[in-house]
């Protein structure tokens, strides 16, 4: 787990000390991070306000795809993420919650739930998401134990196992397509009929060591140490079986965490925040970036290129486009 000082952390007398930001970036994950840091080294008053710092990344066993690392701890990685941003000495105040965002005029004002109001010339959201679970017994018990939610994360660690995949939408019949060069067998379990499009469906069909359960619920998550089985109900039948696998990936969506914003800027239908390539929302002065936003790709690495991405934009926005009190 994380093991952070408060002092180095929390710089509260900053925070007090500031009439207005640059910049406040709202979460700590890849991007938010990756934004303060490209921010700071263009000479902007940045902070960072959060409940936690790391993002998905405390759900990250391992990681084998981030550039410069061939693998590395998802904790490990947050670390060394939280190190850079000290040795720039960047104000980070963790454990708060920002209950409120307000635009007058070119300024932003942010309501914290200790009770202060933050001024702001920008804002980057960076809240994240997370993963739709199962909410099934043994889920949150085995979660990387065997249980996981990113194929693309964590497919090399199911080399030659069989991985059972929930779900029946696009995410899931692309997770089967990257688990192909993995898993000595993949069982697709769903609760109803396929709604993957149908050129992802055609692709399914050479796949040899595929097998597909549908209308069929998983109602449980066994094993010691590590997942061993799952617990399957026919929907049909009515009958209860058991599937022998050491893997179970979980493909029903994520949730944005965007209920912040969901009466400033635009959303899409899945609720997550449109953004341009500059990553600024509908709202000017309001930038996005990572899992919150409409990008199809939740993976760390683009969500840190998104945090240069807006930091970049930010700076241009406040020489030419900003204009004060």
């Amino acid at each position: 787990m994380f093991n952070f000082s408060l002092d180095k952390t929390v710089k509260s007398d900053v925070f007090d000390s500031v009439l207005k930001w640059d910049v406040l970036i709202i979460g700590a994950g890849p991007g938010g991070m990756n934004a303060a840091l490209y921010a700071k080294r263009k000479g902007l008053v940045v902070g960072i306000l959060t409940k936690e710092t790391g993002g998905q990344l405390h759900n990250t066993t391992a990681v084998d795809n981030y550039l410069g690392f061939s693998l590395i701890r998802g904790d490990d990685l947050a670390d060394n993420f939280m190190e850079h941003m000290n040795s720039l000495e960047i104000p980070i105040k963790v454990g708060v919650f920002v209950e409120s965002i307000e635009k007058q005029g070119n300024d932003f004002f942010i309501k914290t739930n200790d009770l202060k109001t933050l001024q702001a010339k920008t804002i980057v959201l960076s809240t994240g998401g997370a993963p739709r679970k199962l909410d099934i017994p043994g889920e949150k018990e085995f979660s990387n134990r065997g249980v996981t939610y990113c194929a693309t994360c964590d497919g090399p660690f199911f080399k030659d196992k069989h991985v059972v995949i929930a779900g029946g939408g696009n995410s899931a019949a692309e997770a089967v397509l990257d688990m192909v060069p993995f898993a000595s067998k993949i069982s697709v379990v769903h609760r109803s009929k396929w709604r993957a499009d149908q050129i992802l469906l055609d692709k399914l069909k050479d796949i040899s060591n595929l097998n597909i359960l549908l209308e069929t619920q998983i109602l449980e998550v066994k094993g010691n140490d590590f997942m061993e089985e799952i617990v399957v109900l026919d929907k049909k039948t009515n009958v209860k079986s058991i599937i022998k696998a050491e893997g179970l990936l979980v493909e029903i969506g994520t949730i944005p965490n965007s209920q912040l914003v969901k009466d400033l800027v635009e959303l899409n239908e899945r609720q997550e925040v449109i953004v341009d390539n500059s990553q600024q929302t509908s709202l000017e002065g309001l930038f996005a970036v990572g899992d919150v936003t409409n990008q199809p790709y939740k993976q760390i690495i683009i969500s840190a290129a998104e945090g240069a991405k807006a930091a970049l934009a930010i700076n241009h926005y406040i020489n030419h486009k900003y204009r004060g009190e």
